[in-house]
C-alpha cells in the first residue's frame, strides 16, 4: 500500500492525496445515519413520525461524536507534529494514550447512557408519542458506541502515517454493510427502526474490527500497543496535552449536540412535531453538503501540522490558501445547487410531499450563508493543526454557544419570528462566527 510522502511530496498533491480518500470515507461513514433516516422515511403509515424520532437521539449521538473528536482530533495532530520533528518515542505515546482515552470512554458512555436513556430523551424534548420510536433505537444504538468510537477515532492515526486509502477502506467496509443491512433489519425482517439500529451497529463492528486489524498488525507504521497499569499511571501529561487540543473539536460537537435541543424545544413548542421533522431533514442535508469540507479541512490538516513540527512556515502558509481555495470552490458550487433545487434535495431524505410547502423556505433559510462555512472551517482546522488549544477551543465556543443557541430562543419568541427564527440562527452565526475566525486565523499565522 503506497503511502502518502509528508516529507518531501508536494502540497497540493499530498493534501490531495490524503484528502480524496478521506472524502469517500466522510461520504460513506455519514451513510451510516442518512441511509438509515431515508428507510426510516419509508416506513409505511410511522415514516415522517419515525424520522423526527430519530433526530431526537442525535444530540446524544453528537456527544459520543464529541468524544471521539476529541481524542482522535486531538492526539491525531500531536502524533504528526512529533513526527514531523523527529521524535518517535513521543508520537507512539500519544497514539497509545488515545487508544485507551476511546476504549475507556466508551465503555462508561455506553453503561451510563442505557441507563439514563429514557431521562435523556425527556430532556431533549421527546414527547411520549415520539418516545415509542426514539427509545428502542437509542438503547440499540448504544451498543455500537465502541465501535464507532474505535472506527472514527483511530482513523485520523491512519491517515497522519500516510495510509488514507486504509483510513477510506475502514470506513467503506462499514459503509456497504450498512446499506445492505438496513433494507433487510427493517423492511425484509419487519423489524422497522429497530432493525435500522441494528444494522449500523453492525456495520459499526465491521469497520471497528478492520482499523483493529490494521493498527495491530505488520502493515502498520506505528503499531498500537496496549498500555499496561504502570503506563497508564504514567500517561497523564500527554492525556492533558490530547484532551487540551482535542476539547476544541468536543465543544465543536457538544455545542452541535445543544444547538440540536435548543431547536427541537423551540420548534416543538413554536411549529410542532412537523418542524421537528423538517429540522431532521434539514441536519441530515447539511451533514451530507458538509462532508466534502471536513474532508479537504482534515485532508489538510496533518500537512499542516507535520511541517509545523518541521518548522517549514512557507509549506504551512500554501497548505492554508489551498484548503481555503479548494473550500471556497466547493461551498459556492454547493449555495448555487442548493438555491436552485432545495425541493430535490429535501426528497432524498423524505418522499413526504405534504411537508415540502413549510420545508423548501426552512431549507433556503438555513442555507443563506453556507458559503460562510469556508472561513469556520479553514481557521478552526489551521488552529487545531498548529496545536493553539486556546483558539480553537474559543472558535468553537463563539459560533455555536455564545451566537446560534442565543439566537435560538431570541429571534422566535423576542422577535416574533416564529419558526424562521429558529432556523435564520445558523446563518446569522456563519457569517459573524466565520469571518471573526478566518481573520484571527491569519493574524496568528502571520507571527509563526
Amino acid at each position: 500500500m503506497k503511502k502518502i510522502d509528508f516529507e518531501n511530496g508536494g502540497t497540493l498533491r499530498n493534501i490531495l492525496a490524503t484528502a480524496i480518500p478521506m472524502l469517500v470515507a466522510q461520504i460513506l461513514n455519514l451513510l451510516y445515519n442518512i441511509v438509515d433516516r431515508i428507510y426510516i422515511a419509508r416506513i409505511p403509515v410511522i415514516g415522517t413520525v419515525a424520522l423526527g424520532a430519530v433526530g431526537l437521539c442525535f444530540p446524544l449521538v453528537i456527544l459520543i461524536t464529541a468524544f471521539t473528536n476529541m481524542y482522535g482530533s486531538g492526539g491525531a495532530p500531536l502524533f504528526s507534529i512529533a513526527r514531523g520533528s523527529r521524535n518517535e518515542k513521543e508520537a507512539r505515546g500519544i497514539q497509545d494514550t488515545s487508544f485507551f482515552l476511546l476504549i475507556s470512554t466508551a465503555v462508561v458512555l455506553t453503561i451510563f447512557c442505557e441507563i439514563f436513556s429514557s431521562p435523556i430523551l425527556t430532556l431533549f424534548g421527546t414527547s411520549k408519542a415520539s418516545m415509542v420510536y426514539a427509545l428502542p433505537y437509542l438503547r440499540i444504538y448504544l451498543l455500537g458506541t465502541i465501535f464507532s468510537m474505535i472506527a472514527t477515532g483511530m482513523n485520523p492515526f491512519i491517515t497522519a502515517q500516510g495510509f488514507s486509502v486504509i483510513g477510506m477502506t475502514t470506513i467503506i467496509v462499514g459503509a456497504l454493510a450498512n446499506i445492505i443491512l438496513d433494507p433487510i433489519f427493517i423492511f425484509v425482517f419487519g423489524l422497522g427502526i429497530e432493525g435500522a439500529a441494528i444494522a449500523t451497529i453492525l456495520s459499526q463492528g465491521l469497520s471497528a474490527a478492520y482499523v483493529l486489524s490494521f493498527i495491530f498488525g505488520k502493515r502498520c507504521e506505528y503499531p498500537v500497543h496496549i498500555m499496561n497499569l504502570t503506563e497508564i499511571k504514567k500517561c497523564g501529561d500527554r492525556a492533558k496535552n490530547i484532551i487540551g487540543l482535542g476539547t476544541a473539536a468536543f465543544i465543536m460537537q457538544f455545542t452541535n449536540a445543544a444547538v440540536q435541543i435548543s431547536c427541537n424545544n423551540v420548534l416543538a413548542d413554536v411549529g410542532g412535531d412537523l418542524y421537528v421533522s423538517i429540522m431532521t431533514i434539514v441536519n441530515s442535508a447539511r451533514q451530507m453538503m458538509e462532508t466534502p469540507i471536513l474532508a479537504i479541512s482534515e485532508g489538510a490538516s496533518p500537512i499542516i501540522s507535520y511541517n509545523y513540527g518541521a518548522k517549514r512556515i512557507k509549506k504551512i502558509k500554501k497548505a492554508i490558501v489551498i484548503l481555503f481555495a479548494l473550500s471556497f470552490t466547493y461551498t459556492g458550487s454547493v449555495w448555487i445547487l442548493i438555491r436552485l433545487f432545495p425541493a430535490f434535495i429535501i426528497s432524498i431524505f423524505s418522499n413526504d410531499t405534504t411537508i415540502l410547502a413549510d420545508a423548501i423556505p426552512a431549507f433556503n433559510l438555513y442555507f443563506s450563508t453556507f458559503i460562510f462555512m469556508t472561513f469556520q472551517h479553514t481557521g478552526q482546522v489551521t488552529f487545531k493543526s498548529l496545536g493553539k488549544k486556546n483558539h480553537a477551543i474559543f472558535f468553537s465556543l463563539f459560533r455555536k454557544a455564545m451566537i446560534v443557541v442565543p439566537l435560538t430562543y431570541l429571534l422566535p419568541y423576542l422577535f416574533n419570528m416564529g419558526t424562521n427564527g429558529v432556523f435564520a440562527a445558523e446563518p446569522i452565526s456563519n457569517v459573524i462566527g466565520g469571518l471573526a475566525c478566518f481573520i484571527t486565523m491569519l493574524i496568528t499565522v502571520s507571527h509563526l
